[in-house]
């Protein structure tokens, strides 16, 4: 059984004025087996912020459904969503979505207070994974005291210390210049080589060449995936842009 499974995803929403139907997923269908790292890409209205979101639990589908680790997402109830998400699921934004007025340290710790985990907890899961992303040193720090590159390896040290089982993330390197993206990135691939399951929506060629696979959306549907296989990323670099050649000019591709 895989650990996610999107099944026959479709999402319509109506306009506020006229009450014009607008489809942003049509009939989307892919899984992603536990220990994978996915990049998903599509141009600006393809629908893959709307399948995030979907996939957060932060939306929901019109029909179809999202199951994780064989439980449907559609059976969560409102009231238990926020836990669900907290037990689950990681994230990483593009914009940090650290608090200012909470030192790196108490933002990293944020969903395990939550959680209601003890301090003794909460500092046996910070102390490797601070030492594993280099920022054991600037934990009392606050976020305007430090680098974006800083910030978002705290945001990743947030995302990861409860054990999720998959990490969403949403245009990490985004904000980034490229030096600290390329650091995330290969920080990336050193948790999913230690058996993190990751998916990660961007725009970035370069971001998404460090996945093992490349699912590509066009129109609100899955049109098109590269297996990483033995390719080096330089190879899946050449791939990646190649298929976005194909999806910008509306050519056909065989997935």
């Amino acid at each position: 059984m895989s650990l996610l499974e999107v099944k026959n995803l479709k999402k319509v929403y109506t306009t506020r004025f006229g009450g014009n139907q607008v489809q942003a997923l049509k009939n989307v269908n892919f899984s992603v087996e536990e220990g994978e790292y996915v990049a998903i890409m599509g141009e600006s209205g393809s629908g893959k912020t709307t399948l995030l979101n979907i996939l957060a639990s932060l939306d929901r589908p019109t029909s179809g459904e999202v199951l994780l680790n064989g439980k449907s997402m559609n059976k969560v109830r409102e009231k238990e969503l926020a836990a669900f998400r907290r037990e689950n699921l990681g994230f990483v934004f593009q914009d940090f979505n650290l608090l200012d007025t909470f030192s790196l340290e108490d933002n990293i710790y944020l969903p395990l207070v939550l959680s209601g985990k003890s301090h003794e907890e909460m500092v046996r899961r910070i102390t490797p994974l601070a030492r594993k992303l280099k920022i054991q040193d600037i934990l009392k720090k606050y976020p305007y005291e430090v680098s974006g590159g800083q910030k978002q390896r705290a945001a990743a040290a947030r995302a990861l210390i409860t054990d999720p089982q998959i990490v969403l993330a949403d245009e990490p390197t985004g904000a980034l210049d490229s030096r600290a993206a390329e650091k995330m990135l290969n920080l990336f691939s050193q948790v999913n080589r230690e058996g993190q399951t990751i998916l990660m929506v961007t725009h970035s060629t370069m971001a998404a060449s460090h996945a093992g696979r490349v699912l590509f959306i066009k129109d609100g549907e899955v049109f098109h995936q590269i297996y990483r296989g033995t390719m080096r990323n330089e190879e899946m670099f050449a791939s990646i842009t190649q298929a976005l050649t194909v999806l910008s000019s509306g050519g056909e591709q065989d997935a």
